[in-house]
């Protein structure tokens, strides 16, 4: 194998393919990536039986071969090298890197063992990529980390004919985002759960491509498989096979009391009060008529602190407490600078959507209070 290849063609394939990497392997082949050189150019794809990455770039390919090699390492040595063309030889057991007068020589691996690329599955639709990059920013964070609740490390993702909707709950917040998009079908229905990181890790990386692919197995099963698409790129994973919590059941119908705010003077007001909070610990917010007041510390000889900020408020006063970060989380993803805070009773539920005077946002986050002492 012997090619010729732009720096950043090749930091940006293997940037790209080493995500499939895992940190840790008992299989040292699932820490390498398969350099594929042709007349179609340079790939580079990696696979650790649950996601798979293929990247294509331009290069001038004078030997046609293949090659395996650490990803890791591979990816510090692409970021590192100058801003000069990279010529990459496979010589005996060693692929030889140089770049001006930088020059590297890789141990390679045998092929024998390397699991093969899954196929990409039936395509579903497109949509742009800065749309689902956004989209999916805004519901992401509120997936579970607790790998021993492994459907609720999901994204529930849901096609209905043109719309799309994303959701994500951890038990004691809810995110949901519904989006446009274009169908391959008329018509279609499909829905499955997606891991909420590698969605994350994926729409973000393919935040800069005008439209991205979405292939999807509709058929179900623990091989069920989703895959994106764009710029010479693609990725598949497995899909989470637990059934989802109907979510649309936890979402109010109606209000008793509906707040708007401005978005930034209430992000700073929580972070301000916030300081005196201990871990876990809730601020406690007071609505009426033209203003909210938020408290927070004040048992024993702790700490306190409060804030009056204005706020407009529709319906019944009311008293209700939230963890701090987790009101944070949705006033950074809500992208409105007016955030409406729905309310029915200070022990239940409270939906945050964007101000009446936003442009309309399918956006919701539902967060659960913190019960407050009687």
């Amino acid at each position: 194998m012997q090619l010729r290849i732009e720096r950043d063609a090749l930091s940006d394939a293997v940037a790209w393919a080493v995500r499939s990497v895992p940190t840790r392997s008992s299989d040292p082949k699932l820490s390498h990536l398969t350099l594929n050189a042709s007349d179609r150019g340079l790939e580079i794809s990696g696979f650790d039986y649950e996601t798979a990455a293929l990247a294509a770039a331009e290069a001038a390919v004078s030997t046609p071969g293949s090659a395996l090699v650490s990803g890791r390492l591979l990816a510090d040595i692409a970021r590192a090298l100058p801003q000069r063309p990279v010529e990459l030889t496979l010589n005996g057991s060693r692929l030889e890197v140089v770049c001006g007068r930088s020059r590297f020589a890789l141990q390679t691996i045998g092929a024998e063992g390397v699991p093969a690329l899954p196929e990409m599955p039936s395509l579903a639709g497109t949509i742009p990529g800065v749309t689902l990059a956004h989209a999916v920013s805004q519901v992401a964070f509120a997936a579970a980390r607790d790998e021993s609740i492994t459907f609720l490390t999901a994204i529930r993702l849901e096609i209905e004919a043109d719309r799309l909707t994303l959701a994500a709950t951890d038990r004691y917040r809810l995110a949901v985002r519904e989006i446009p998009w274009t169908p391959a079908t008329p018509g279609l229905s499909l829905a499955a759960q997606v891991p909420a990181r590698m969605l994350a890790d994926t729409a973000k990386a393919l935040a800069g491509v005008d439209v991205v692919s979405i292939a999807l197995d509709g058929a179900g099963g623990q091989e069920a498989l989703i895959g994106f698409e764009g710029d010479n790129r693609r990725t598949t994973s497995r899909l989470i096979p637990a059934d989802y919590p109907d979510y649309r059941k936890l979402l109010p119908t109606e209000s008793n009391s509906v707040a708007e705010l401005d978005t930034a003077e209430l992000i700073e007001a929580v972070k301000r009060v916030s300081l005196v909070a201990e871990r876990n610990t809730a601020v406690r917010f007071s609505f009426t008529n033209d203003e909210v007041e938020l408290r927070a510390g004040g048992s024993n000889d702790d700490s306190t602190a409060s804030e009056t900020i204005e706020c407009t408020l529709q319906g019944d006063a009311i008293e209700i407490a939230f963890n701090p970060q987790y009101l944070l989380d949705g006033l950074a993803s809500l992208g409105s600078p007016v955030s409406r805070l729905s309310f029915t009773q200070s022990n239940r539920p409270a939906v945050l959507s964007v101000g009446a005077q936003a442009d309309a946002v399918d956006y919701r986050y539902l967060l659960m209070p913190v019960q407050l002492p009687r």
